[in-house]
């Protein structure tokens, strides 16, 4: 038994040690110091001088700086030179662009929860809340969504007119250069609000103020570019494009097959040197319209006029229209969402040098400028479309189910359409934190390209989950399209968002964990830059001190995961009131889990893991989920802590752990490995799998709140476009729905003398007045009922049409006749 208390006293010193990142100094101490003690109380002279002997051989090389340099870390080095795979100067650029935010604290495994909490709260500015009230509520009400997508095709020319005048290009243009000079927080704001009534004027208004000519040229642009281009683009004066992708490089943009040749060729009786350019680009947004594209090519020099490089690589070049040479195609149709897009192309189209955006010197740097301009465009437009949308839902979907009635009862009282009410509001909650926090890091003045493929990816997933949810509840309301389906486009819509920017299944696959695992890990990174030290010395010091720091990291994350599992998250550093502290300690808990799992998946496959591309989308969900329940106790946070929107963070809290828990155990359960698969479900899950998806008495809470008006559905639809106008069934529908919950005890009321057959008449307004009549109901009560029952028949009518109002303007032999015309 002395044994025992002696062995248990040594572990338990060093396990604390562990969880607490103590230094191997104050881990050698700790541990002598209780073997000693408890081995002499409990009368084990000589187990505890073998244990002192063993735990001193262990500490005292490793605390000899030479000697653990020259006889351990030496070897490991070469060994690790050895099997770390390359890194490609497209991988090391796309790797160094962007910041580490907060989400490398959850990949740390241990994150300090109070460096979330003290960040800015983020808010709008007086000015940017005055253009959310002002323009943007004006250029809603302008909007017939039908009239756009199936009449026009094309947005109105007011509506063009109108966001040209007021400046919808130029959010993020500085008003030095004639821009709105607006935040990351209220560009969202702006595209969240116009995606609630179209998601073709959405991306409209998204794609000047995302990716391309005008962010590129305020970070990469020469003043004479900026001078030129800027005021003009703020105004609309110029409208801009940006092509890359091609028939055969898509998401892959260092594959891409587009070229310029550089050289000398006389213009205007100049010889002037430039480049020939041969391109074919497609799904260019704004790109039919267009007055200046933005292209992306890869740059030769064969004659090396530039200087002694012949492949100068990725480049950027902006064009004007009326480039000779320069052809831009007809327009794509993307799903029934006619956002302008389409192709262009050109062959030897001679372009001096200066179109090359900086100017040549830039010439080459391409790749540099796309992705550390992508993660701040990429963490605002589509997450921001997306959010309006699933506002939209909220708003839409909670009014319908209260007013629709089936056998007598609110549909909303129906348990299966509660379900999916609950998925939609819970959901929309976790997708509103999430894009409030990434414009928010762009806000702080980071470049989040880890939060930003997260925020793109769930965003449009969980859209996809919450229009096909929002469909199944409206039921036959939902499909029938015309101008009183507001559904339809938007379930016709999610796959354009889910497509584009990065298709989801790359991004889920290869960004979120392929970039998050070296980027946020405090010590891989530095391991791998070691290499590349050229003084063998400092080359060694450097990898020394990233190694051993790694494996105390890896041990204490070992211990963390394991102790906080076997706890059921019960214990270590909190935050938050009392309501949420329980949370912050399960995120602590799928920290270590995470990085623990990562570490031991690094450690053993390489760089065989990024072809394990199943196992890296397990892990980046574990990330992305850590990363979306740090965003919601932001929010929760920010906004007082309001009571009224427990039930939603819980909801979605619950969820989101239920989706680690699955997510990190399809990964242990796959891992080729097996000894090493059945540890890792040891330390992480020491009690099997204990989460449980949100219950059903919680997502009854959720659809209530939905359901009916209060202040945690308004913070819900923050941001959409609830006037009752003509334009504006869902805003009409919100107008009315105190008056239906305000009818429902007297149509109970009124129900009842229904069944007992007190009425002579059979339609409805007739037993209404016999009802007055008869006193069951007063005069006040006649008028709610007659007023509801009206307003309900307009939300629940669907659109029928002519034959002859079906048919396409131009039929296929038509456009055949006019393709063979041309030809």
């Amino acid at each position: 038994m002395s044994v025992i208390l002696t062995l248990l006293a040594a572990l338990i010193a060093t396990g604390a040690c562990a969880y607490h990142r103590s230094s191997l100094r104050t881990w050698a101490i700790a541990t002598v110091i209780a073997t000693v003690v408890v081995g002499l109380i409990a009368g084990a002279p000589w187990t505890t001088f073998f244990l002192v002997v063993i735990e001193l051989a262990i500490a005292v090389p490793l605390l000899m700086d030479g000697f653990r340099r020259k006889q351990i870390s030496a070897p490991l080095l070469k060994m690790f030179a050895k099997v770390t795979p390359k890194l490609s100067e497209t991988e090391q650029t796309a790797l160094e662009a962007g910041t580490v935010g907060f989400e490398g604290e959850l990949f740390s495994g241990k994150p300090d929860w109070h460096e979330l909490l003290k960040q800015p709260k983020p808010e709008l500015s007086v000015e940017e809340q005055a253009y959310l009230d002002g323009p943007v509520e004006e250029l809603c009400g302008m909007i017939d969504d039908w009239q756009i997508t199936h009449e026009l095709a094309d947005l109105p020319p007011e509506v063009w007119a109108f966001i040209k005048k007021h400046k919808f290009f130029g959010m993020i243009i500085p008003k030095s250069y004639g821009g709105l000079g607006f935040s990351a927080l209220a560009h969202s704001a702006v595209l969240q609000k116009l995606a609630t009534m179209s998601a073709t004027v959405a991306s409209t208004v998204a794609v000047p103020n995302s990716l391309g000519p005008a962010e590129l040229l305020l970070h990469y642009g020469s003043d004479e570019q900026k001078n030129h281009y800027l005021p003009r683009l703020a105004v609309g004066e110029e409208i801009p494009c940006f092509a890359l992708t091609g028939p055969y490089a898509g998401s892959d943009a260092t594959s891409i097959s587009d070229f310029g040749i550089v050289c000398k060729q006389v213009v205007d009786g100049v010889e002037t040197l430039g480049m020939k350019l041969t391109f074919d680009k497609r799904y260019i947004t704004l790109a039919p319209i267009a007055t200046v594209v933005g292209l992306a090519f890869r740059l030769y020099d064969p004659e090396k006029l530039l200087g002694d490089k012949e492949d100068l690589g990725i480049t950027l070049a902006l064009l004007p229209r009326s480039t000779p040479g320069l052809e831009i195609g007809r327009r794509h149709f993307p799903l029934n969402i006619p956002f302008q897009n389409g192709p262009l192309h050109g062959k030897d189209v001679f372009v001096p040098l200066s179109v090359l955006i900086g100017g040549p010197h830039m010439a080459g740097h391409g790749w540099r400028m796309l992705v550390e301009c992508l993660s701040v465009g990429r963490a605002i437009s589509l997450p921001s479309n997306a959010t309006g949308g699933v506002r939209a839902a909220v708003a839409a979907t909670g009014a319908y189910a209260r007013m629709r009635k089936q056998f007598g009862l609110s549909i909303a009282r129906f348990e299966g359409v509660e379900e999916a009410l609950a998925r939609i509001g819970g959901l929309t909650y976790a997708t509103a934190a999430l894009s409030r926090a990434t414009a928010a890091a762009v806000d702080r003045g980071e470049k989040p390209a880890v939060p930003s493929a997260i925020a793109k990816y769930h965003a449009t997933e969980w859209g996809r989950i919450i229009a096909g949810d929002a469909l199944d509840v409206h039921g036959g309301k939902g499909v029938q399209l015309g101008p009183k389906n507001y559904a339809g486009r938007a379930w016709q819509g999610v796959p354009i968002a889910i497509t584009v920017e990065g298709a989801n299944i790359m991004t889920r696959s290869l960004m979120i964990f392929g970039q998050g695992a070296i980027r946020c890990h405090p010590y891989v990174l530095k391991e791998m830059q070691a290499l590349s030290i050229p003084d063998y010395g400092d080359r060694l010091k450097s990898f020394d001190r990233a190694l051993f720091g790694h494996i105390g990291f890896g041990i204490s994350n070992a211990v963390r995961s394991f102790t906080l599992g076997l706890t059921g998250s019960r214990i270590g550093d909190t935050a938050g009131d009392a309501y949420v502290r329980r949370y912050y300690r399960k995120l602590n808990r799928y920290s270590a889990a995470l990085a623990l799992c990562a570490d031991t998946f690094m450690g053993v496959l390489g760089g065989k893991l990024k072809f394990k591309e199943k196992l890296s989308a397990r892990l980046g969900d574990v990330l992305s989920y850590l990363y979306i329940a740090s965003a919601m106790l932001k929010r929760y946070e920010d906004t007082g802590r309001p009571e009224a929107d427990r039930p939603l963070l819980a909801w979605a809290f619950h969820e989101c752990m239920w989706r680690i828990q699955t997510s990190l155990d399809g990964a242990i359960r796959n891992f080729p490995v097996k000894p090493i698969s059945w540890l890792l479900r040891v330390l992480v899950f020491p009690w099997g799998r204990r989460e449980v998806p949100p219950s059903d008495r919680l997502g009854r809470r959720v659809a209530a709140i939905i359901t009916a008006p209060g202040e945690a559905r308004d913070r819900l639809t923050e941001w959409t476009y609830l006037t009752p106008t003509a334009n504006n069934t869902i805003g009409r529908m919100n107008a009315l729905l105190p008056d239906v919950i305000a009818a429902e005890p007297v149509e109970r009321k009124f129900g009842k003398a229904q069944k007992s057959g007190q009425f002579k008449s059979h339609d409805y307004v007739g037993q209404l007045s016999e009802a007055l009549q008869a006193g069951v109901i007063n005069a006040a009560e006649f008028e709610l009922l007659k007023r509801v029952r009206e307003g309900v028949f307009e939300f629940i009518s669907v659109d029928d049409f002519d034959p002859s109002e079906l048919g396409a303007a131009v039929t296929r032999a038509d456009r055949n006749k006019k393709l063979a015309d041309a030809a």
